[in-house]
């Protein structure tokens, strides 16, 4: 997940200084990526700025050191809808933030395109679950040095326990949100316009 996708949202939605930027990755959107640093956003506005994907202004403070407010450019802002909007392939993981990040920026959306990126992540998660969940999980175990075998099959039966409910919470929900995209009970305005496709397939 690269950070400049995130700039580029955020900056679509408002245009930021780097200090606002941080603020925003460290408040709203601290589940968007993990533990960004300053340096991290203001290096890469410097390559998104040499790209030609952003562009910035200067505002004089007085008393302080002057302030950058930085846009997206439309080569940006084709960049960033190219992403966006563009084949999604599941990271390994669910958790991994990709699949967050697109939908934090679905306004950017229409209500087609957000419902298949939605399909793309609920068949992938359910085909691993038919194949993964009752999975032989016996461990050879071979420890060099002292080793706990029940203590660690117990923590390892919990942890599966945990990934799976886990997991079913996370596509449980994604169903829930895709049900109230295609009943209308999201705002969208292209709820009107969606193909018959799309449509028929509420038993997921």
């Amino acid at each position: 997940m690269k950070l400049e996708y995130i700039l580029l949202g955020v900056l679509l939605e408002h245009p930021s200084t780097g200090y606002e930027l941080k603020k925003f990755l460290d408040t709203h959107g601290r589940f968007l990526r993990s533990n960004t640093q300053m340096s991290q956003v203001y290096r890469s506005l410097g390559s998104m700025e040499k790209q030609g994907w952003v562009t910035h202004s200067v505002d004089p403070r007085p008393g302080a050191q002057d302030a950058k407010t930085y846009r997206v450019t439309d080569e940006g802002a084709t960049v960033f809808l190219d992403w966006l909007t563009g084949p999604y392939h599941p990271p390994t993981r669910f958790q991994d933030p990709e699949l967050t990040v697109r939908l934090s920026f679905s306004g950017f959306m229409s209500a087609e395109q957000l419902l298949r990126i939605l399909d793309v992540e609920i068949e992938t998660r359910q085909a691993e679950i038919a194949r993964f969940r009752n999975r032989d999980r016996r461990e050879a175990w071979a420890p060099t040095i002292a080793f706990d075998t029940e203590l660690a099959e117990a923590v390892g039966d919990r942890l599966h326990l945990m990934g799976a409910s886990a997991v079913d919470a996370h596509v449980a929900a994604l169903t829930e949100l895709r049900k109230d995209l295609l009943d209308g009970r999201l705002s969208s305005r292209s709820l009107t316009s969606l193909p018959a496709e799309l449509s028929t397939s509420d038993s997921r």
